[in-house]
């Protein structure tokens, strides 16, 4: 079935055939219908399958039609949830594009960035608000954001928001809309405490599961090497000097570690970009512009920046750290191999981390292929770093790495 066949209205079907969107995916298609008919979802689809415009589109649909029929009275009509101030960006971005020839207005509200522009956003009025839980509760206590006109309630990345702690929110939101709503649940994966929040708020939910046996998909071929934690960053760079022109994006457990694969990166005259919670707003605006665009081709980011990341053409994915979760090796290799798109994903696997492995490959269900290395290939790699510019920088860096990990030695034997 193509879009055209959809009973949707034409201002959507002209904008999703300017895009080239023919055929709904998996996941669009069997949840547009339900959603259309106003039926509470829980949806549970791997990353990268379409699963923001599988509940834009009925959306847009059903906020337009009641504009041109002007029975709505006016106030925000669905309300999007999300876990990243990037997310909140690229659903709204979405939902602009689909519905760039209807009548329907999409504004985000995030933290990290001043609050009086989105004052008077709020104030000039819109239909569609993609919020992260913090700043939309301020906003809500101080007055400025109205919440008793919401039809849909949207949870996207279900499963991240429950991770983060926002349960209490999503909790308190419930309290503040109409009990008479339609509620919409979207995650890549699922555990218990997502079914038990899920079917807390929902009624006579449709649940659409998509390759519950298979949380990767097929487009990304993964595999692991177990490589020494200090001997990391000679691989990695390894990997950027054979690919030159891929986009890279890596991931570090902590904000701390992802700056310093950074600098060991600058030191050996790879430029990369770093993105965390710790950065203004604007800084990590510009920080997904530079990548996005290829201007710099290494992206360094923590689990928490995971989900916001949907950036096409991403070639690799590196676990530079493995994932403390092991839902999260499902979210972050899913940044590569979006769509029909090919992706490759890596795992350095310290000796320290082998039970994280382990946990991972059972949730999977599956065992990572392995890539051996003889002593040969092994030591060949660490060889890089002799290529490395022999000035004071990278002296004086080498020296405080080496005095690091003399400390953490001596701290392990006491």
């Amino acid at each position: 079935m193509k879009f055209e066949n959809y009973r949707i209205a034409g201002e959507i079907k002209k904008s999703l055939e300017k895009q080239e969107f023919r055929r709904p995916t998996d996941i669009q298609f069997k949840a547009i219908p339900h959603i259309m008919k106003g039926e509470d979802v829980l949806a549970i689809a791997q990353t990268g399958t379409g699963k923001t415009a599988a509940y834009v589109i009925p959306v847009l649909d059903k906020v337009h039609r009641g504009k041109l029929k002007q029975v709505r009275k006016d106030g925000i009509k669905c309300i999007v949830m999300v876990p990243t101030h990037e997310l909140a960006l690229q659903v709204v971005q979405v939902f602009r594009s689909i519905g760039k020839f209807t009548r329907v207005k999409c504004h985000a509200v995030i933290g990290g960035v001043e609050q009086d522009p989105q004052i008077q956003q709020l104030n000039s009025g819109f239909d569609v608000l993609v919020a992260t839980p913090g700043r939309m509760f301020d906003l809500i206590a101080q007055g400025h954001l109205r919440t008793n006109r919401v039809e849909t309630l949207i949870l996207d990345e279900a499963d991240h928001m429950l991770d983060l702690g926002f349960i209490s929110d999503i909790k308190d939101l419930i309290k503040k809309i109409p009990k008479r709503r339609q509620t919409l649940f979207f995650s890549a994966t699922i555990n218990d405490k997502i079914k038990r929040l899920a079917y807390s708020l929902v009624v006579n939910p449709i649940r659409i599961t998509l390759s519950p046996k298979n949380p990767v998909t097929k487009n990304v071929n993964h595999s692991l090497m177990f490589v020494e934690m200090d001997d990391k960053r000679f691989f990695l760079e390894r990997l950027v000097r054979e690919n030159p022109e891929s986009k890279i994006l890596v991931f570090a457990r902590t904000k701390v570690r992802s700056e310093r694969i950074s600098k060991a990166m600058e030191r050996a005259d790879i430029p990369s970009l770093v993105i965390h919670g710790d950065k203004e707003q604007k800084e990590r605006n510009k920080v997904m512009a530079d990548f996005k665009s290829g201007r710099v081709k290494m992206l360094i980011a923590t689990d928490v920046s995971a989900r916001g990341i949907d950036i096409p053409d991403v070639n690799y994915v590196v676990n530079y750290d493995m994932p403390e979760q092991a839902e999260n090796y499902v979210h972050r290799i899913g940044r590569t191999g979006r769509g029909k798109k090919k992706g490759f994903a890596y795992s350095f696997v310290a000796p320290h981390e082998k039970e994280l492995l382990e946990n991972i490959q059972a949730f999977l269900g599956s065992e990572i292929e392995i890539r051996e290395l003889d002593k040969t290939a092994y030591k060949e790699t660490l060889e890089v770093k002799f290529e490395q510019k022999n000035d004071w920088k990278s002296l004086l860096g080498e020296i405080e790495e080496n005095e690091e990990r003399e400390r953490k030695k001596k701290k392990r034997r006491k």
